[in-house]
C-alpha cells in the first residue's frame, strides 16, 4: 500500500532527545517499510527514516530558530498532505484533530492516532463535528473523555524487539524517567526512594514552563548522592540506565494515555512500580511485570517485594505484548479495512 504518515513538527522523527510520539512514529514507519509498503513521512527536514521523506519544515521546531509560530508550520503540513492526498491509498495522522477539515474532504481513507490526553475543554465539540472520522487510541482508558468518537481500535505502542538489551540482575537504585512536571510525580518518587533508603536516579527533561517548579520543589532535594539528576538521555544512554535499576518508579498524578517508559523498562527486564491511573492497569501486569499501587505507602511495600519478580518474565511479557512488529501488523490490518470500505 501507498501510506502517508503525518508527524508533529515539534521534534524530528526520530527525536534528537525527548519525544515519545516521534519515536513511536519512527518505529512504525520503519516496520511498515520493512513489510513492503510504500511509505511517505511528512515531517521536519532533519528526520531520518527508511521511508520517503516529505520535509514540510526545515528543522524540528524545538531545535530550530526561536520565535517560529508552530501553527504556521502545522499549516504547511496540512497544505502538503492536502495537495498530495491522491498519491496515497491511506493517510495516517499523528497530529491530533488539526488536519481533520482537510482529510475529511480528500476522499482518501484516513485514520488518526490520538497520542495525548483527551480530557480537554472543547475537544468533544471538535471531534463531534467529524462523526465519520476514524480514530485509534493507545489505551482503552484514553478514550473515556470521548466515548462518542469513532474508535476503530486500541493499538498499544511497541518498541523494536532488539532496541534494548535486558539485564536479569537487579540493580541497587531506583529509576525515574520522564518530564519533570508535577503530574509525573517526581516529588513522590523522591519520598518513596528515601523511605526505602535506596538511591534514586532521575533521567529527565526540564520543560521551560516548569523551571520554577523545578527550582522550588525538586532542586533542593537533589543532593547528587541519594537523589541524582543525570539529565535527559538518548536511546543509547537509556538502556543501561533502565537495565541497571531495581525498578522504575512511575508515580503519576494524571490520566497517562500510555506511558512509553513503562514498556522501555520492561524491555530491559526491569519491573515497574506505578500508580493506578490512566493506562497503567492495561500496561503493567500486577505481580508479573511490576506492581500497581495506590499511593506512597503501597509503593514502599512494593519495592520490598520487587526482588521476587522474575526479570526474565518481565522481558518475555514485553516481547509478547509490546514489540513494534505487532504494532505495525495491527495498523496494517486497519489500513486494509479502511481501503476495503471506501
Amino acid at each position: 500500500m501507498r501510506i502517508a504518515q503525518l508527524a508533529p513538527l515539534a521534534e524530528s522523527v526520530p527525536p534528537k532527545l525527548y519525544g515519545g510520539t516521534e519515536w513511536v512514529i519512527a518505529w512504525l514507519v520503519d516496520e511498515l517499510v520493512d513489510r513492503g509498503h510504500d511509505v511517505t513521512l511528512f515531517a521536519s527536514g532533519d528526520s531520518a527514516t527508511k521511508a520517503k521523506l516529505h520535509a514540510v519544515w526545515p528543522r524540528a521546531l524545538r531545535l530550530g530558530r526561536k520565535g517560529v509560530d508552530p501553527n504556521a508550520a502545522c499549516a504547511l503540513l496540512i497544505e502538503a498532505i492536502g495537495e498530495r492526498a491522491r498519491d496515497f491509498d491511506v493517510i495516517h495522522s499523528h497530529v491530533d484533530w488539526l488536519p481533520l477539515p482537510v482529510l475529511s474532504r480528500t476522499g482518501v481513507p484516513f485514520l488518526t492516532t490520538m497520542h495525548g490526553r483527551l480530557d480537554l475543554p472543547g475537544l468533544p465539540d471538535v471531534i463531534g463535528t467529524f462523526p465519520k472520522a476514524p480514530f485509534v487510541s493507545i489505551s482503552d482508558n484514553q478514550r473515556r473523555p470521548l466515548p462518542d468518537a469513532k474508535w476503530i481500535a486500541t493499538i498499544p505502542h511497541g518498541l523494536p524487539k532488539d532496541l534494548f538489551r535486558p539485564s536479569y540482575e537487579a540493580g541497587a537504585y531506583l529509576a525515574f524517567l520522564g518530564r519533570l512536571t508535577a503530574e509525573k510525580g517526581p516529588e513522590a518518587a523522591i519520598r518513596i526512594a528515601r523511605a526505602v533508603q535506596m538511591p534514586l536516579r532521575i533521567a529527565a527533561k526540564i520543560p521551560r514552563a516548569e523551571t520554577t517548579y523545578f527550582k522550588k520543589k525538586l532542586e533542593p532535594e537533589i543532593d547528587g548522592k541519594s537523589v541524582q539528576l543525570i539529565g535527559e538521555v538518548d536511546e543509547i544512554r537509556k538502556q543501561p540506565f533502565l537495565a541497571g535499576a531495581a525498578a522504575l518508579l512511575f508515580p503519576i498524578d494524571w490520566p497517562e494515555p500510555f506511558g512509553l517508559v513503562m514498556i522501555e523498562a520492561m524491555a530491559c527486564g526491569t519491573p515497574v512500580i506505578a500508580y493506578r491511573s490512566g493506562s497503567v492497569p492495561e500496561v503493567v501486569e500486577d505481580g508479573v511485570t511490576g506492581f500497581i499501587v495506590d499511593g506512597e505507602e503501597q509503593a514502599i511495600e512494593a519495592i520490598k517485594k520487587v526482588v521476587r519478580l522474575d526479570r526474565r518474565k518481565v522481558r518475555a511479557r514485553f516481547e509478547e505484548r509490546f514489540i513494534a512488529s505487532r504494532m505495525a501488523r495491527e495498523y496494517e490490518k486497519r489500513y486494509r479495512e479502511l481501503v476495503a470500505g471506501r
